[in-house]
C-alpha cells in the first residue's frame, strides 16, 4: 500500500526526469533510491551521462554495490524499468535485482511503444514488493510526448 512518502518521492522521481535530453527514440525517466529511513541514496534521469543511460542504471552506479542500506531501499520511478534491452547487456529490472532491492514504485507501466516491458512481472516473480501509482501516470505521459506522438 503506497503513502504519502511514496507519492512525494515518486513526484520527486517524475520531476528530475524533465532533466532528460529530449528524443523521439527514449523514454524520459527519473529515478530515485531512498532508504528506509528516508535518505536520498542517487538519483539519476534517462541519458544524464550517455545517450545510452536509463534513470535506474544511473542511479544504481552512484550507489557501492555493497551498501547494506540497498536491501531495505526502494527505488522510485518515473517508468517501469525495462526488461528487455540493446543497448547495454543489462537490463534495469536485472540491476535492481542484483542490488537486492525489495521495493519498487513507479508511476506508469512502459508502453510497447520499442519493445513488451515485462519489468513489474519479473520483479514481482522474485519477490519484490512493486506499487503503481497511476495517477501520476499522466504527467510522466506528457512529459514523453514527443516519444508518443
Amino acid at each position: 500500500m503506497p503513502n504519502l512518502d511514496d507519492r512525494n518521492w515518486l513526484q520527486q522521481a517524475i520531476d528530475l526526469s524533465r532533466s532528460c535530453p529530449p528524443t523521439t527514440t527514449a523514454f524520459c525517466v527519473g529515478a530515485i533510491i531512498v532508504s528506509a529511513d528516508g535518505e536520498v541514496l542517487a538519483t539519476g534521469y534517462s541519458r544524464e551521462t550517455d545517450t545510452h543511460d536509463h534513470a535506474e542504471e544511473v542511479a544504481l552506479t552512484k550507489v557501492a554495490d555493497d551498501d547494506p542500506r540497498l536491501s531495505t531501499a526502494t527505488i522510485y520511478t518515473s517508468l517501469e524499468p525495462c526488461s528487455k534491452r540493446a543497448s547495454r547487456p543489462r537490463t534495469c529490472t536485472e540491476l535492481i535485482l542484483a542490488a537486492g532491492i525489495r521495493r519498487v514504485v513507479l508511476a506508469w507501466r512502459e508502453p510497447s511503444t520499442f519493445v513488451d516491458c515485462e519489468g513489474v512481472e519479473l520483479l514481482e516473480a522474485a519477490g519484490v514488493e512493486v506499487l503503481e501509482l497511476p495517477d501520476l501516470a499522466q504527467e510522466v505521459q506528457e512529459i514523453n510526448a514527443a516519444v508518443l506522438g
